[in-house]
């Protein structure tokens, strides 16, 4: 009789220990986290949102949980994950990108939403104010519309020989007419001649650095897109087999292998975003916590040229 008393008692125990744990995960706050590209290229960019939220006292899988999902470039995935997230009931709901970030006003009034803005959220729609951005949204201001004609430039620096300068750019992110107004602008101020080449699906790049070599292209910039980020690999091959000098928004660029990069700290963005999710899990509002204005820019080269020391002494950081 002892024995088996003891057999029931023991397959109760170990029957209860899985419902525990269950009920504990169930008690985490749980976090959507929408990224615009793929998740293997953030890969530095999920560990930094992480750092964020460590500051903020949260540890997934300790105290936290998080949902993610991927729209690899594609922002038309956009409005369905958001909805799903919004129906799995998160606590925050983190976006990057300002078309993500629409999709998920879209999606919810209530949730707070943490997103990164490329394009000012002001002009936007996003937020009326950045100091005071209201409703349940607030973020990271990246600064990363309006640089092309700086990268125009610094390329120029780089490669004062060409005179013809290819510039891809993704026909379907929202920014792309601002992007080339800014670079005919600047190319004309420069004396350069430019060929435009356009891309929003991988099987399109073939074609536009055949058209690009062409045309005796003898430089490149590439426009800021998170399509093109998700795809950064496949770009650095491309121009390094074409021996085109080129120049991209962000530091993974470099990193990947890249010639030069300008444009603020992606990973600091990121860590910004952790540190509002767990201000909020917190407590905080969204209304009360000012939209963040990245300022710390990026230059960096990875390999094939002499880099001028005008362009040196604006590098926060040389990758050799």
């Amino acid at each position: 009789m002892r024995r088996r008393e003891f057999i029931v008692l023991l397959g109760g125990a170990a029957a209860a220990w899985p419902l525990a744990a269950r009920a504990q995960q169930s008690a985490m706050p749980v976090i959507g986290f929408l990224g615009a590209g793929a998740r293997g290229p953030l890969r530095q960019q999920i560990a930094a949102f992480h750092e964020g939220l460590k500051e903020s006292g949260y540890v997934e899988g300790q105290n936290v949980a998080v949902e993610y999902r991927f729209a690899e470039g594609q922002f038309g995935r956009f409005p369905a994950f958001a909805s799903d997230l919004v129906r799995r009931q998160v606590a925050v709901l983190f976006v990057a990108s300002n078309a993500g970030a629409l999709a998920a006003t879209q999606a919810t009034r209530t949730i707070p939403i943490v997103f990164i803005a490329g394009d000012d959220p002001v002009a936007s729609g996003l937020v009326p104010s950045l100091n005071r951005p209201g409703g349940n949204l607030t973020g990271v201001y990246q600064f990363a519309a309006g640089l092309e004609a700086k990268r125009l430039g610094l390329l120029h620096e780089m490669v004062p020989r060409a005179t013809v300068i290819a510039v891809l750019v993704n026909p379907n992110y929202s920014g792309a007419e601002d992007q080339l107004r800014e670079v005919e602008e600047a190319a004309a101020s420069l004396g350069v001649q430019l060929v435009i080449v356009r891309a929003n699906v991988e099987s399109d790049f073939d074609a536009a650095f055949s058209t690009l070599v062409q045309q005796r292209a003898t430089a490149l910039l590439v426009c800021a897109s998170p399509f093109f980020n998700a795809r950064r690999q496949q770009l650095v091959v491309l121009a390094t087999r074409h021996a085109l000098p080129a120049i991209y928004e962000w530091r993974e660029f470099a990193e990947t292998g890249g010639l030069m990069s300008y444009g603020t700290s992606l990973a600091d963005s990121y860590r910004q975003a952790g540190v509002y999710a767990g201000r909020i899990l917190k407590g905080a509002k969204p209304t009360d916590l000012p939209v963040v204005q990245s300022t710390r820019f990026k230059a960096a080269k990875a390999l094939g040229l002499e880099i001028p020391a005008t362009v040196l002494a604006r590098a926060d950081e040389v990758i050799e």
